[in-house]
């Protein structure tokens, strides 16, 4: 069985302690996108989820990067923490119309976070997983509904229909529940696995693809991975990918019978101590992959 994509990243790319270290001293910041997505496959945008994108951001994000980039874009907060899932039918069609449809075949993996405080709802998500669009021709019928709180012209073109992935990170011990697990194979909503000493790290799989976001295991945004936790997500990156059990880890229901491989996309968040980049680059070298000087 070939192996399937691995993507290995950073979350967000506008660091200002990162320039003259991971940035090359006197880069431009209008530069610093095309740098770092020249050092990594993927990236998540963070900046969808505190406030609302314009065509024209979405347009230069795509015209900086290279082509086989992907980014992963997480979705807005005033969906998952303000209306909380509760109706956000125009707030979606505003998030669909807003230009994200401009990233075109670079659009990767859309994210949605739950604030710490979100119990496990199995109407409530359910529900709101019915709502997502399961490829960039209905999300742009989606975003017609659009609103005048949207900014800018509304963009709705989609060159070429593609599917699209969603992945939940969930922050409370509520989604401990085979309910839960369930509900994300029934809609086909991957589990994010995120690697944290505050939120539940799980790693059971309910999509055909893989999503993680390695926070910092001993210290929230900030503390760096060392080599044994480095050699762990190898070979569970290397797990997934080749469609092997993967068991290290912990699991609402027990892994059972044969995989199937899955594309991986893994993200390093520890940013606050400019470990991301170096972490990202060191996994990217357990797996085989070149790093870029």
């Amino acid at each position: 069985m070939a192996r399937k994509d691995v993507r290995i990243g950073v979350s967000g790319w506008t660091y200002a302690p990162w320039r003259g270290v991971f940035y090359p001293k006197g880069l431009s910041q209008k530069r610093e996108l095309a740098h770092a997505s020249r050092r990594f496959r993927s990236i998540e945008i963070n900046g969808t989820f505190y406030s609302q994108q314009t065509p024209t951001s979405f347009g230069h994000w795509y015209d900086e990067t290279p082509e086989d980039f992907v980014f992963a874009v997480k979705a807005p907060r005033f969906i998952t923490h303000i209306r909380r899932l509760r109706e956000v039918e125009v707030p979606l069609a505003n998030f669909w119309a807003s230009g994200v449809l401009r990233l075109e075949a670079k659009l990767g993996p859309l994210l949605w976070q739950l604030p710490p405080s979100f119990r496990f709802d199995a109407d409530r998500l359910d529900k709101f997983f019915a709502m997502l669009p399961r490829d960039t021709a209905e999300a742009a019928r989606m975003g017609a509904g659009h609103d005048e709180r949207l900014k800018g012209e509304p963009w709705l073109q989609v060159a070429r229909n593609r599917p699209l992935r969603h992945a939940l990170e969930i922050r409370h011990d509520s989604f401990r529940d085979p309910a839960f697990i369930a509900l994300l194979k029934k809609h086909g909503i991957a589990l994010v696995c995120a690697d944290t000493v505050e939120w539940p790290r799980l790693m059971d799989l309910t999509a055909d693809f893989v999503y993680c976001r390695l926070h910092g295991s001993e210290e929230l945004y900030r503390s760096r991975y060392p080599d044994a936790e480095l050699d762990r997500w190898a070979a569970r990156v290397r797990a997934w990918a080749d469609g092997k059990p993967m068991r290290d880890g912990e699991f609402v229901l027990p892994p059972k019978g044969k995989e199937k491989a899955r594309d991986v996309f893994l993200f390093f968040d520890n940013t606050d101590k400019l470990h991301a980049p170096d972490d990202a680059h060191a996994l990217m070298r357990r797996l085989g992959q070149a790093v870029p000087a």
